[in-house]
């Protein structure tokens, strides 16, 4: 069988902007790599931790103006952090805490886009 790798997952986005400003503040996931479409109808963005080869694609679709319909919203990215309750108090600041389970010691933050990222500590994925 072919081996295979994680290169990157896409979430579309309406205001690329405003995106790339929360993942950057709220995750510090900064830009590697853009393609702009040549007629402008569409820009990738791809954004990465600085860590590994995945990185998360933000698709901007030019003429998409309503919100996309996320269902019910039982997807997610997660995200670990070496430092649980400074990252907490930096999304309580910045007020995109949508979901606590302090029994299982994680939480959930939203997006521009209304998509939920996960919040783990290190050590409960060790």
């Amino acid at each position: 069988m072919p081996a295979f790798r994680f290169n990157h997952n896409n979430i579309n986005i309406l205001d690329l902007d405003k995106s790339l400003e929360f993942y950057n503040k709220a995750l510090g996931l900064v830009e590697v790599r853009r393609k702009a479409a040549e007629d402008g109808s569409f820009i990738l963005v791809y954004l990465g931790d600085g860590t590994g080869g995945h990185s998360l694609e933000l698709t901007w679709l030019r003429d998409r103006k309503e919100p996309y319909n996320l269902g019910e919203n039982e997807f997610h990215i997660a995200f670990t952090t070496d430092d649980y309750a400074a990252a907490h108090a930096l999304h309580h600041e910045m007020g995109c805490i949508c979901y606590e389970n302090p029994s299982m010691g994680i939480y959930f933050i939203a997006d521009p886009d209304n998509y939920w990222l996960e919040v783990v500590p290190e050590k409960l994925m060790r």
